[in-house]
């Protein structure tokens, strides 16, 4: 079996065992103002797709993409009981990325890919926001993936998207009162030129 399968079974394993609501991520429940209040929104590596419920709870009409199919199925049941706009996929971002120009809002939450960056950039289309949260090394608690090459430098995440104008970023690190603020993540929200 190799290293792929493996990594397949456990990401299954950790869907079908999750119990709860799906939980959006903090950038999209304290920016979700700043959402448009129509066009097509991408949950890009979904998991559970709290982040596609929300968006498409706000009247966007969003796709949601993960390979764990456990999780797929289950956003697709919440979806369908909530009667919601939104198409839960399975599919390997990596593999194959979204095409240019065809979202109005991207949302990729504790998921790091950094070769992906230039195709969610360049699938924004004009006007087009990202919001993007996920694990920083300069961590003050533990969770989150321990390897350091699924986690963020700092200030990484705005490099990475060097090409879109910024509306909010916070990376609080390790940096003054470690009991406030936004600790053990780092959040964007940026724009694609219109």
């Amino acid at each position: 079996m190799n290293e792929e399968t493996n990594r397949r079974q456990r990401w299954q394993a950790r869907y079908e065992a999750a119990e709860g609501e799906p939980q959006p991520a903090r950038v999209l429940r304290e920016l979700g103002f700043l959402l448009p209040r129509e066009g097509r929104a991408l949950d890009l590596a979904c998991g559970r797709g709290g982040n596609a419920l929300l968006m498409a709870a706000q009247g966007l009409a969003v796709s949601a993409w993960d390979y764990a199919p456990a999780a797929v199925e289950d956003l697709e049941r919440r979806a369908e009981a909530q009667n919601l706009a939104l198409r839960p996929e399975v599919r390997d971002v990596v593999a194959e990325p979204p095409a240019p120009m065809q979202f109005d809002v991207i949302a990729v939450s504790y998921f790091l890919e950094r070769e992906l960056a230039p195709a969610i950039g360049a699938a924004l289309r004009p006007g087009g926001l990202l919001f993007y949260e996920t694990f920083i090394r300069d961590a003050v608690g533990e969770h989150g993936p321990s390897n350091p090459a699924f986690r963020l430098a700092r200030n990484e995440l705005l490099h990475l998207f060097a090409d879109l104008q910024v509306v909010d970023y916070r990376e609080h690190g390790r940096v003054g009162d470690l009991t406030q603020g936004l600790r053990d993540v780092a959040w964007l929200v940026a724009q694609k030129a219109a």
